[in-house]
């Protein structure tokens, strides 16, 4: 039981030996380089709309069984 506990412990206290120095940040691009901030390009959210009119439902069992695996029974 002892053992077990000191396994479960082991790496809890070697990450406090872990350096905790955080990366040094440096940006990729210059604030003040032209290709750092991309350019917007506008897209019509409702250009591929295509008005449908609402119809009555069809009988659905035919074409349920046609799609089917092993086609009509």
């Amino acid at each position: 039981m002892k053992l077990t506990i000191a396994l479960a412990a082991l790496p809890l206290v070697v990450s406090g030996c872990a350096a905790t120095t955080p990366p040094e940040v440096t940006a990729a691009l210059s604030p003040a380089s032209a290709y750092a901030v991309q350019p917007l390009h506008h897209h019509n959210a409702i250009g591929d709309y295509t008005h449908r009119v609402a119809t009555d439902p069809r009988p659905w069992r035919n074409s349920n069984d046609a799609q089917a695996p092993g086609g009509n029974s």
